[in-house]
């Protein structure tokens, strides 16, 4: 029961909490579950960058199944004949022939016939397809080229006889004539079955412990197929195990984990807002999610344009909130790179100047600065480094800086981003400020045509709030921005307010005290109605609903008391503002901007010493009501308010210190 009691009490960090954990868990899921030496390379890259690729593994590139056809039928197309010489019956054959013609006249010739057969040799028959195949002639232990048509077969050497001694028709060749070289089937056999068992199944092998490429060394196609098949083959033959994945979470969690911790310490404004948190982790992932992508499909990650990330978080936020993310995200991002070290200097120099130059995000124009100075920085960064260790080569080509171009053109996607994450989550932009911030706006225009009073009052209010935030620290364009709609409300009644009234006539006067006090109270439930209708952002209409906090009516009320005797509690909340009280230092300045420029409006002098008892005044007045108390004002910021706010009345009355006599 205590623990969903906690559960109950802190389900805001238990949100976070968890969120945090799921998202580190998607990342360690994601992350290589080995160590990256090497990516892949495509035809462009000329140049390894990466230290030496020293393969953990036997390298073993198998042929293909079409490539060992081509090669056994080729190995079947040159393998040679094999021929051995057998002579026991050539000399039989021989003796016959000298036997049957010694003593007969007129056989010298057809015997030296004969024995330039027998010299030559007679061949054994084969297939016309063979004819043109090597053959080698063994011999023993040793072996000689053989070409078929150096010898005689049975039929050509019967030709050859009766061509040169015609009247030899009564003969039997067959009694002198004999094969005496013969092909061996059984070795031929053999010789093939070697070469085939011989064929390796592999177009390249490469053993453990070599160097497949050296840091600066040129690539070529074979190279780029050597060390992609590499790739191919590490991350096939790597599976995360549960102890791994655990190891990774950790990790993740951690890193995660100062996120978190830097919003508590530090950024306690944005810690409080789950959607906020949401939002950092949601852009942290999404950085993630994308180099994930591309190290799995092989697509350049130096091409992913990762300042896009702290421009997105400095204008919703500031500017050490976008660095310290960037930087988290940089440290997971490594672990896809085999040049880790290299990558997180490049990223953090280049999101360091980024946030540099986007220090006011007034103008669109910013964004565009920002992408050309980022692809100038990625170009010093990647010159010197490869100076540095003596790269001279990659320098020199073109190709290897084709990446940082696509990034830095890639920053321009800032402009739909901010945009969707205004939608998505409900942010408003300094762009989008500055747009409401056009009195050509509906809203404006119809205030300043239709209630000219209360729009010169809030431009003085602007004013003021604007200035008094500039001096002590916060968003200078929200604050104007809040300022110039804080009293549309106004429109709806506007002969009601004391700056819209004229010729000394006010229709409070025909009213009894706590209607009118309803009627001045309800300018802020229509301006927060008109708000909405026009779709101001959320930030905006805070400045309408915390304008008067929870503070009364006092004009109203006094006169209240001083018409009935008897003032009860219940009585006096109706002449009380709803709220809520103000909750930031922008909101807070609006408020005490607004009260000291509507009282300076009543005053019958405006001299310095008016002009500084009445900022007074208000300013401790609100404070003793306890509208402060939510926001993140100090006393000394207070202090510096006040003296703003009464020099900036002097200057519009025209105020001058009285000297003494």
């Amino acid at each position: 029961m205590k623990i969903l009691t906690f559960l109950r009490a802190k389900h805001n960090l238990v949100f976070k909490i968890g969120v945090t954990l799921c998202v580190a868990f998607i990342i360690a899921w994601l992350l290589p579950s080995f160590l990256v030496k090497s990516i892949n390379v495509g035809p462009f890259e000329s140049v390894w960058n990466y230290d030496d690729l020293v393969i953990n593994e036997d390298l073993l590139i198998p042929k293909s199944k079409k490539e060992l056809e081509n090669e056994q039928q080729q190995i079947l197309e040159n393998n040679p004949l094999v021929f051995e010489e057998k002579t026991d019956e050539l000399k039989l054959k021989k003796n016959n022939l000298l036997t049957t013609f010694k003593n007969k006249l007129n056989t010298k010739e057809l015997i030296r016939c004969f024995d330039s057969i027998y010299k030559t040799g007679i061949i054994e028959q084969i297939d016309e397809d063979g004819k043109n195949k090597k053959m080698i002639l063994l011999s023993g232990n040793f072996a000689e080229p053989l070409i078929y048509y150096n010898y005689f077969t049975l039929s050509s050497a019967i030709n050859f006889i009766k061509t040169h001694h015609p009247k030899t028709d009564t003969i039997n060749f067959s009694n002198y004539l004999a094969i005496s070289i013969f092909q061996n089937k059984e070795k031929t056999n053999y010789f093939l079955n070697e070469k085939m068992k011989a064929l390796s199944a592999y177009n390249f092998v490469l053993r453990k412990g070599n160097v497949l490429i050296k840091y600066g060394d040129n690539l070529t196609a074979n190279n780029r197929y050597l060390i992609n098949y590499y790739n191919f083959q590490q991350r096939a033959g790597q599976k995360s195990s549960i102890l791994n994945l655990f190891a990774k979470f950790v990790l993740v969690s951690l890193i995660l984990g100062l996120l978190l911790g830097y919003l508590v310490f530090f950024r306690t404004t944005i810690f409080g807002q789950n959607k906020q948190v949401f939002f950092l982790l949601a852009c942290l992932f999404t950085e993630v999610v994308i180099t994930n992508f591309c190290f799995k499909y092989h697509l350049l990650i130096l091409a992913i344009p990762f300042t896009v990330l702290p421009i997105i978080i400095r204008v919703f936020f500031d500017s050490r909130t976008a660095l310290f993310t960037h930087l988290l995200a940089i440290l997971i991002c490594a672990f896809y790179l085999p040049n880790a070290y290299e990558f997180i200097i490049l990223q953090i120099i280049a999101g360091i100047i980024t946030l540099f130059a986007i220090a006011e995000m007034r103008k669109r124009q910013q964004i565009l600065n920002a992408s050309l100075i980022v692809l100038i920085v990625y170009l010093l960064v990647f010159v010197s480094y490869q100076l540095m260790f003596g790269n001279y080569n990659s320098i020199t080509k073109i190709s290897n800086y084709l990446p940082f171009v696509i990034s830095s053109v890639l920053v321009l996607l800032s402009y739909p981003l901010i945009y969707l994450s205004e939608k998505l989550f409900g942010f408003i932009s300094d762009f989008r400020l500055l747009e409401l911030c056009d009195l050509n706006q509906p809203l404006l225009r119809q205030l300043s045509q239709e209630v000219p009073g209360t729009f010169q009052h809030s431009l003085q209010v602007a004013n003021l709030a604007e200035e008094a935030i500039f001096y002590i620290g916060g968003n200078t364009l929200m604050v104007r921005t809040g300022a110039l709609y804080h009293d549309i409300g106004k429109i709806k009644n506007p002969k009601f307010f004391t700056e819209n009234q004229g010729n000394n006539y006010s229709p409070h006067q025909e009213m009894q005290p706590l209607e009118s006090a309803k009627i001045i109270i309800s300018h802020v439930i229509a301006g927060i109605e008109m708000a909405k209708k026009n779709k101001l952002p959320e930030t905006i209409i805070d400045f309408i609903r915390t304008h008067h906090g929870t503070t009364h009516v006092g004009y109203f009320l006094n006169l209240y008391k001083k018409q009935n005797s008897e003032l009860t509690e219940e009585i006096k909340n109706e002449f009380k503002y709803r709220g809520p009280i103000p909750f930031s230092k922008e909101t807070a300045v609006l408020m005490l901007a607004d009260g000291v420029e509507a009282a300076s409006r009543s005053l019958k002098q405006h001299d310095a010493l008016s002009i500084n008892d009445i900022v007074d005044e208000i300013i401790d007045y609100k404070i003793s009501q306890n509208q402060l108390i939510n926001s993140d004002i100090t006393f000394k910021d207070i202090t510096v308010v006040k003296k703003i706010f009464k020099k900036r009345l002097m200057t519009i009355y025209h105020a001058r210190i009285e000297y003494p006599k």
